[in-house]
């Protein structure tokens, strides 16, 4: 759902009943500006965060899926471009 930061300011109650079902973006001078999402789609999409280790500190569970990861089919054809004679 989309509205503007008008109608929000108006209608607030309205479009926060909304954002518990869909995000509703909220627009100003006609482009999106803002999304009203509820609390337990922010609590999910937090969960999604990236995780950063050290290389050293990698549990033993994520190297055994590194060393297991092949590549997908389209990137075979990068192999052509990469020359290990060529200087850096």
């Amino acid at each position: 759902m989309k509205t503007t930061s008008a109608d929000v300011g108006r209608n607030f109650g309205r479009f926060a009943d909304r954002a518990l079902v869909e995000p509703v973006t909220i627009t100003k001078h006609g482009r999106d500006h803002l999304v009203l999402l509820s609390a337990a789609e922010y609590e999910r999409l937090k969960r999604r965060d990236r995780q950063v280790y050290r290389t050293h500190d990698l549990p033993d569970e994520l190297i055994e899926a590194i060393r297991a990861a092949e590549p997908a089919a389209e990137a075979l054809a990068f192999d052509a471009e990469y020359d290990p004679k060529a200087s850096v």
